[in-house]
């Protein structure tokens, strides 16, 4: 019966992936339509074409954003803190889509924090041109079908990010302006070019910003500066501006941590009558610039290969493979992992004194763990040379994901305690199969060890895996490989020593004993994986997910049963599973979108972009933990040295400001951050000073470590 279960975790693991799949697509109405509303904005597609589609004739497509009072988005660069709107079109043959033309942005302060972006209702437009490949006689019937998919970021007193994905066919031959006010409006908004002449100058930690060309009328006035590019200036510190002549100047203050060091910085400057923008040539040497975990915005390919540079260097090849394989081992000893390497002793033992059959096991396992770890490894180095921000362990960031993984070992907890039996549920010649092929069962396993354990973060893995990201395809692949290779080594040392199966005891009725006893690690690994989904999504999705599982069980014992009572029973279990199941993917929905991660503790202070630079400024030092629920060794060293009251005392003695970065579900910002020191995944802490280079600290934090690292701060 044992035998037989990893046929059915298959059937879940595709489940899971069904259903993040069905959540993406419920959050952005399945690219079908041209609007997504959430409780904080209501996003549209639309187009305007007054004389029609095709070469020589203006086109705009945009996306319309009217936020509820009180949120925000941000603009290209979106200042002290916060994410640009960013747009990824699919659009027909020989249609091609522009960047953004950013309407003028509005200062907004949170704090001692500033910020660029909009409030109330903006539209994005994108100018739309046509190559040679385009032809109108192509989509005569059909019309023309533009698809986007959006992702942008709405702040109040919290940030939440938003997603969606649009829809829209367009007419070939009509004209379409039912929005050309709304495009007027925003392309009236756009700055003017400056027609004089700009630069900027570097003095010391400042930029003496001189602007020529500009209107007579301006002369005299107060204008706002918005730099397009992020992380350069210090946007939330005072400067000061006057006029010589009809030449503009400016001071502004240089970043604390400045993260890029270009030769043109393009400005726009407002004020009441409009906006100007210019492209400013720098004059004079940067100051060296410095890497930091307040990054504004995700940097470019090329940015986040100059922030890792200084990591990588220092980390050779064969340091990374020692450091992975060593990771690989550790992984064995966390929590999240130790229920599927008990499934591994019962099938281990189930072998007894038959070598062949041990060994072929072994060898099936550790292919499973192996290739799932460069799978795994080459889908997130491949998902972020196209610009995806994900990191190590992103499929934990999916609550439907969660979910998912709760029913499986739910099923295999059932099965274990025999209230499941899949010799009921699947059809005979897959027994038949698992029979002949046991050699399947180990391979699966491999597979949902490494589902469990590849977010479980141990000690020596951070800076191999980061480092990995940064290589060609076959050295991060043979990184990826060794760290599955550590994992599955135990398992392999045991299956060829004669020595291990001397210890075990012969099979036997004992053997049924401890299969029940191992459905209790299973269902505890559920009661954990609920635990992490009520971070990202609140109660009602954990109530919701554990009336699916509660029906789940239902359905299993109706299988058991014979007769008149099987049919009836079983139709109502049915019932009820589908019930439960479209209220579970509902509430996981509304959950994903509107609930922010875990709470903070007192003492503790969410961590966005920006604010590091922010309270550096103000002569502070910061702590940052980047950290997720699903990470077992953040959990360790929170309830540990993050809770030890000597720390703590310390903290305050030296005026430490506590940031918690928390990546339990997706948010580029922190896996931008992360990427600027080397690393895919959490934990991960640094300690700040000003005037100083940011401190990296050990995944596993001791006491001893991080007071000593606090004693270099005056107190």
């Amino acid at each position: 019966m044992t035998h037989s279960f990893l046929h059915q975790a298959i059937s879940a693991i595709v489940f899971g992936v069904c259903a993040s799949v069905a959540q993406a697509q419920l959050l952005g109405n399945a690219g079908g339509s041209s609007v997504v509303t959430t409780e904080r904005t209501r996003a549209e597609l639309v187009a305007h074409a007054p004389e029609g589609l095709g070469p020589n004739k203006k086109v705009w497509l945009g996306l319309r954003l009217a936020h509820q009072p009180g949120w925000k988005s941000y603009w290209l660069n979106p200042g002290d803190a916060g994410l640009p709107t960013r747009l990824q079109w699919d659009l027909p043959r020989g249609m091609l889509a522009d960047e953004i033309s950013w309407p003028m942005p509005t200062k907004f302060l949170l704090g001692s924090l500033v910020n660029y972006g909009y409030a109330g209702t903006v539209l994005l437009p994108v100018p739309v041109r046509f190559s040679p490949e385009f032809s109108l006689d192509d989509h005569m019937s059909a019309g023309l079908q533009v698809r986007l998919k959006a992702q942008w970021l709405v702040c109040s007193d919290v940030c939440i990010p938003e997603e969606g994905e649009f829809g829209l066919r367009i007419a070939p031959n009509s004209s379409h302006v039912s929005d050309g006010a709304a495009f007027q409006a925003s392309l009236g908004a756009q700055p003017r070019v400056v027609s004089g002449s700009s630069r900027i100058d570097i003095d010391g930690n400042s930029l003496v910003v001189r602007v020529g060309g500009l209107t007579a009328s301006l002369v005299g006035q107060k204008l706002d500066l918005f730099p397009e590019l992020p992380g350069v200036i210090n946007a939330s510190a005072s400067w000061s501006q006057k006029w010589e002549g009809n030449v503009w100047t400016a001071r502004v203050p240089l970043a604390v941590q400045r993260s890029d060091s270009p030769e043109t910085v393009p400005i726009v400057l407002t004020s009441a009558e409009g906006g100007w923008r210019t492209e400013a040539r720098v004059f004079g040497d940067w100051p060296a610039a410095i890497p930091t975990g307040g990054i504004t915005a995700a940097p470019s390919h090329g940015e986040a290969e100059r922030m890792r540079q200084p990591e990588a260097t220092s980390l050779t090849i064969w340091l990374a493979l020692l450091g992975a394989f060593i990771g690989g081992l550790v992984l064995n000893l966390m929590p999240c992992v130790l229920p599927v390497l008990a499934i591994k002793v019962l099938g281990f033992a189930r072998h007894g004194t038959d070598a062949k059959g041990r060994r072929v096991d072994g060898l099936a396992y550790a292919a499973g763990v192996v290739l799932s770890f460069v799978a795994l490894g080459s889908l997130v180095v491949g998902l972020r040379a196209a610009g995806e921000h994900v990191g190590w362990g992103f499929q934990l960031q999916s609550p439907s994901m969660i979910a998912a993984l709760a029913l499986l070992f739910t099923i295999i907890g059932l099965n274990f305690a025999g209230v499941v039996s899949f010799g009921r549920l699947m059809p005979a010649s897959w027994l038949a199969y698992q029979a002949r092929h046991p050699v399947v069962n180990a391979f699966l396993s491999g597979v949902l060890a490494v589902a469990v354990a590849s977010p479980c973060t141990a000690p020596f893995m951070g800076a191999a895996l980061g480092f990995a990201v940064t290589l060609p395809t076959l050295q991060a692949t043979a990184i990826f490989a060794v760290l599955g290779l550590g994992m599955a080594t135990p398992y392999l040392l045991a299956a060829w020593t004669p020595a291990a199966a001397r210890l075990l005891p012969r099979p036997g009725a004992w053997m049924d004993t401890l299969q029940r006893l191992l459905a209790f690690p299973m269902l505890a690994t559920v009661v954990w994986l609920l635990w992490v989904l009520g971070t990202q999504t609140g109660l009602d999705a954990v109530i919701a997910t554990l009336s699916l599982l509660v029906a789940t069980s239902l359905l299993g014992w109706a299988t058991s049963l014979r007769g008149t009572a099987r049919a009836v029973i079983g139709l109502l279990a049915m019932a009820v599973f589908a019930a439960t199941s479209a209220l579970a993917l509902r509430e996981i929905r509304a959950g994903s979108v509107g609930h922010p991660a875990a709470s903070l503790v007192a003492g503790w202070e969410p961590w966005h972009a920006g604010k590091v630079d922010s309270i550096l400024s103000q002569g502070k030092p910061v702590f940052v933990d980047f950290t997720a629920s699903w990470c077992v060794t953040c959990q360790y060293n929170k309830k540990s040295t993050l809770s030890d009251p000597a720390v703590l005392a310390s903290f305050r003695e030296r005026n430490v400001v506590l940031l918690r970065a928390d990546w339990t579900r997706r948010d580029a910002s922190i896996t931008a951050a992360l990427a600027s020191f080397g690393r895919t995944g959490v934990p991960l802490y640094v300690l700040y000073a000003p005037g100083k280079d940011p401190q990296v600290l050990s995944e596993v934090l001791t006491d001893t470590e991080l007071m000593s690292a606090l004693s270099g701060l005056s107190k």
